[in-house]
């Protein structure tokens, strides 16, 4: 595997932690700082939050070499914590309607708008899970939470980091 460690790489989880499973991509960045005593090469990676605003995006993605964005959707479905994995390439199409984000402005327009603007990272991966609830309170539910271990050991893939 090619390692991503010469250029800036950083971990957004978007979400709100007051709402409900809207929290976990915070929560897949919190265990990942819990991982950084463990996997050293955690602390060249930038983890940050956001509410998904398109504005605060572009400016934590611009000028990276990876940018790995790990949300809830809602998808529709009724399988609560099915795990999704995009790459640049497959966000193309998607309009603001067409994206399953939970935010008010879908991961698509966000996308399109960067792309104008030239402030694209050179790669972007989105790691998302289905959400079921997204009404007020801390709790994710249990098929949500059940996902955040998982989502963070595949981050730490794509930025070419090893389990211990």
């Amino acid at each position: 595997m090619t390692t991503a460690s010469s250029g800036r790489r950083v971990v957004i989880g978007v979400g709100n932690e007051y709402r409900r499973d809207d929290g976990f991509g915070p929560l897949v960045v919190a265990a990942l700082a819990d991982r950084r005593t463990r996997e050293p090469g955690l602390a060249a990676v930038e983890l940050r939050t956001s509410d998904g605003e398109p504005a605060r995006l572009l400016d934590l993605w611009a000028g990276a070499d990876l940018a790995v964005v790990v949300d809830a959707v809602r998808d529709g479905g009724d399988a609560p914590g099915r795990r999704y994995e995009l790459v640049l390439d497959e966000l193309d199409g998607l309009g603001g309607d067409a994206s399953a984000s939970s935010h008010g402005i879908g991961l698509g327009s966000t996308v399109a708008l960067a792309r104008v603007l030239d402030r694209l990272p050179r790669r972007l991966v989105v790691l998302a899970v289905s959400g079921h609830e997204f009404g007020f309170g801390v709790e994710l539910t249990p098929q949500v939470a059940a996902m955040v271990q998982p989502v963070a050991r595949r981050a730490a893939e794509l930025l070419d980091l090893r389990d211990p």
